[in-house]
């Protein structure tokens, strides 16, 4: 299954709408505007809160801890690399690698792709399209991609 990420580029909080191959939106992104670190809210079509991320403020690597319905699933960690940009998710045995650039990214348990996550080039806002192999897995993943996204956007400020 495929999800499509589009981030909202004249607004204050990062805002993102997702939608599926077909174009449904299957989810909204709201972040917090006067927060210390970064905070997404994710809901669903319905206007529900279904996951929440937030960044972990006195850390010496960016994390950020991701909740689903309340409860904490993870915590997306960037990892220490010179050429290619690699996260770890503590609680899950997944790992993610990039390519030089940062466009491209593959998620993996060690057996297997969980995920793959490509970054558009040359659009308004950040543009990503994740190829999702379980879709049992589509809310963690989307979760883990934001997170990414909030990771990459901290290191270019």
């Amino acid at each position: 299954m495929k999800l499509y990420m589009k981030q909202k580029v004249f607004s204050w909080a990062d805002k993102f709408s997702i939608a599926d191959e077909y174009g449904n939106t299957r989810y909204y992104v709201e972040g917090e505007l006067f927060s210390w670190g970064k905070k997404l809210h994710i809901f669903n079509r319905s206007g529900q809160e279904v996951a929440f991320i937030q960044q972990k403020i006195m850390s010496w690597l960016p994390r950020y801890i991701v909740e689903i319905n309340g409860v904490t699933v993870a915590t997306v960690v960037k990892e220490i690399s010179f050429f290619q940009p690699s996260y770890h998710v503590e609680g899950l045995p997944w790992q993610m690698k990039g390519d030089f650039w940062s466009h491209n990214y593959v998620m993996y348990d060690g057996r297997r792709d969980i995920m793959r996550l490509s970054k558009a080039w040359f659009t308004w806002g950040d543009s990503y399209e994740l190829e999702i192999y379980d879709p049992g897995k589509e809310l963690l993943c989307l979760c883990v991609a934001l997170a990414v996204d909030c990771a990459l956007a901290q290191s270019s400020d």
